[in-house]
């Protein structure tokens, strides 16, 4: 096994993809000459040419509904947005054109494209630079939404997305293009719709996905000093989300807390506590904890958005809270 950082995770993904399918392009602000506004494209403009690794205008839905054309005539485009708030410019297109086009159509136009960059806060930029939309997207019909934590997930889980015939949103973070992990030499993908146990463990079962996901781990290596075991399931992918492997972990410790960096109404937190007290009611010992951003915009005050975003020590008090302790 290799180390790399996760943008030549990135790289290689989409390098690989488009060596083996010629129909395969990338297109995006900065994604050509620059080599990528995060290095995620470094040396692809040498190798593809200008005619698969395009420089656009800013113009989000310009060539997100170019992107959806193409798509519709045989290519296989991945667009990639500076940030997914840029995606707002073109949601008309992924909501009302890329997620509906092969069901209006009687199946006879398959969308196989994907719309990636990063999501979330990445720090003091800002109330317009810091929204995570991971449940917009995700409360869209023919739309999939992918959101890996890690090096290794990020680089089989793109591929895997390239490869799909229906449109994939797929989140990073600009926070995680510098972090490092081991990746195979060799092929590999990772299915979509699969969760991952991360960390096993006995008393409570911690469901998070992204970044954030570290948070979740400090929380766990912290309370197993005080006797209580975490299990972190990393989703993954939050549509299609994988509920059986969320279900037989709570069954499992009878507990459950959901972390997610966003905000709480209408989260992927509320949509996997609806799931588990349908399915799993008799096998909670205690109600479940959700953890979000505070309800307001983020602010710009490193004081303030550190109060405002998700850390460790609202999963231990979460945690203790379902525990009783």
């Amino acid at each position: 096994m290799r180390t790399i950082q996760f943008r030549e995770a990135i790289c290689e993904a989409m390098s690989e993809e488009m060596r083996r399918d010629e129909a395969i392009y990338l297109m995006g602000e900065e994604v050509a000459e620059y080599n990528g506004a995060y290095k995620a494209s470094k040396g692809m403009l040498d190798e593809f040419g200008s005619k698969r690794v395009i420089d656009t205008p800013i113009a989000e839905l310009g060539f997100a509904g170019i992107a959806v054309g193409s798509a519709m005539n045989g290519n296989r485009p991945i667009v990639e947005f500076m940030t997914f708030n840029f995606s707002l410019v073109g949601i008309d297109q992924i909501i009302n054109n890329a997620a509906k086009m092969r069901q209006m159509s009687g199946g006879q136009f398959p969308m196989p494209m994907v719309f990636r960059g990063p999501t979330a806060s990445a720090g003091q930029l800002g109330a317009t630079h810091s929204q995570a939309f991971e449940n917009w997207f995700a409360n869209t019909p023919g739309l999939k939404v992918v959101v890996p934590s890690n090096v290794y997930d990020a680089k089989g889980l793109l591929k895997s997305a390239i490869r799909d015939n229906d449109p994939v949103i797929f989140m990073e973070s600009e926070q995680m293009y510098g972090d490092k992990g081991e990746v195979p030499e060799g092929e590999y993908t990772l299915p979509l719709g699969v969760a991952d146990v991360k960390r096993e463990g006995k008393d409570v079962t911690i469901v998070s996905f992204g970044k954030i996901l570290k948070e979740a781990f400090k929380a766990a290596e912290a309370l197993e000093k005080e006797g209580i075991s975490c299990e972190i399931v990393d989703l993954r992918t939050i549509r299609p989300m994988d509920h059986e492997t969320i279900l037989n972990s709570v069954k499992k410790t009878n507990r459950l807390v959901v972390l997610e960096e966003a905000w709480p109404f209408g989260s992927v937190a509320s949509e996997i506590t609806y799931i588990v007290q349908e399915r799993a009611f008799d096998y909670l010992d205690a109600p479940i904890q959700r953890i979000t951003t505070a309800d307001t915009p983020a602010p710009y005050s490193p004081a303030l958005l550190k109060e405002w975003i998700p850390n460790a020590d609202d999963v231990v008090k979460a945690v203790k809270k379902v525990m009783y302790k």
